[in-house]
């Protein structure tokens, strides 16, 4: 446990003064550090008054997280309370249909799980063609990438259908690692296999697409 979050700590900054400890705020901070090298920052919370989202019930959106993952092979062996636990970092929404959720390209500091309805994801190459990625539903994870290392967004993601989301920000996620450490790295763990898994599969769409073109 202590060498997988070594991987998260932040080098000290050699001043005159004793380094301090950020590996309690590491996902919050990158964003901040990137924040210059884009204009194209999103946060949620701008995100989230753009889209003109309501709030779901914690609840429910509790017992909706706890259902999903509980199916999940490695996620279901946590058991439902410490599933339940991770429902208390989240933020639950509501959001309508035609609403992109996501932009391609800029930077954000959060991620969204579907819990319900369904979500397209698309890119642009750069001639100009708009690519279907895929569809995700209920149970899918969108925006990891960008916030486990604070680069900018690979596709672009819009509702089809009204859409319930879990969110999880950077600064919950930081919280989650200082209060749930056990918990956060499972969670990171799911994280990078579905994330190399999601890589595969969208570098073997997009060399379809090309061949065909």
């Amino acid at each position: 446990m202590k060498n997988l979050f070594a991987r998260f700590r932040r080098k000290p900054t050699p001043l005159a003064v004793a380094p301090r400890d950020d590996s309690s705020s590491y996902f919050a901070t990158q964003f901040q550090e990137h924040h210059q090298d884009t204009q194209l920052m999103v946060s949620w919370d701008t995100r989230s008054l753009d889209l003109h989202t309501k709030p779901y019930d914690p609840a429910l959106g509790t017992l909706s997280l706890v259902k999903l993952f509980g199916q999940d092979p490695q996620l279901s062996q946590l058991g439902p309370e410490a599933l339940s636990v991770f429902g208390n970092y989240l933020e639950y929404v509501q959001v309508e249909a035609g609403r992109q959720v996501i932009g391609q390209d800029e930077q954000g500091d959060f991620l969204l799980i579907v819990l319900d309805g369904t979500v397209a994801v698309e890119r642009v190459q750069p001639w100009g063609a708009k690519a279907r990625l895929g569809e995700s539903r209920a149970g899918d994870v969108l925006g990891e990438m960008s916030l486990l290392d604070a680069g900018a967004r690979f596709s672009a993601c819009t509702t089809l259908t009204s859409a319930k989301f879990a969110v999880l920000g950077a600064a919950a996620l930081d919280r989650m690692m200082q209060h749930e450490p056990r918990l956060a790295a499972a969670l990171l763990a799911w994280l990078a296999r579905r994330l190399s898994l999601r890589l595969r599969q969208v570098s073997a769409r997009l060399s379809a697409l090309l061949t065909r073109e």
